[in-house]
């Protein structure tokens, strides 16, 4: 059940993409981005409450919120609702995350859990993005809106950043007992 949750997060990006440029409605393109973000925690919940985790989830999950992520921030910064710098930001946090897991995994490292700070700068981020979208515009409630998005949106891409640095202390001692724990794993590196 958590992998099909997975799945029709998945399957959602392309329907985003096609109401933000296909069909022009910023808003409900704005309402599922916000609504796929908010259901990010279901697959996890639905998985650890029911006893379901499995290794295809451990894997898709990530991979379901990283395209999420780079989709909504590409494109709403093709659509021009969010600056580029704050946009580039984002992306180089993401690439510098998702980096570190990919080297850290091939090097045989531990498994590293998700720190709350850095869980708090998505769930932040993935709200700002869809305000961002919604504020696009000229009606002097979009100002509001925009107002509200970069109070989130700075607050989330902050905590983002302060969690890549967390990870280096902990992704250190993940290397060390990964390494602990595979007497292989000394004598390549």
């Amino acid at each position: 059940m958590p992998n099909v949750v997975t799945f029709v997060r998945l399957a959602c990006i392309p329907l985003y993409v096609w109401l933000l440029f296909g069909a022009r409605n910023q808003t409900a393109a704005a309402v599922l981005l916000a609504a796929l973000g908010a259901t990010d925690w279901i697959d996890g919940y639905v998985a650890r409450r029911f006893h379901q985790v499995s290794t295809l989830g451990k894997v898709l999950d990530p991979v379901a919120d990283r395209l999420l992520v780079v989709t909504a921030v590409v494109t709403i910064m093709i659509h021009g609702a969010v600056p580029v710098w704050f946009g580039v930001a984002t992306l180089a946090r993401e690439v510098v995350v998702s980096g570190a897991v990919l080297l850290l995994a091939s090097l045989g490292a531990a498994r590293i859990d998700v720190l709350w700070v850095g869980k708090a700068g998505t769930f932040a981020l993935m709200c700002a993005y869809p305000l961002f979208l919604v504020s696009d515009g000229p009606s002097g409630w979009q100002q509001v809106i925009r107002v509200a998005a970069w109070i989130i949106g700075l607050i989330g891409l902050g905590l983002a950043w302060v969690a890549a640095a967390s990870y280096v202390p902990v992704a250190r001692k993940a290397l060390a007992d990964g390494r602990r724990h595979d007497p292989a794993q000394t004598t390549r590196g």
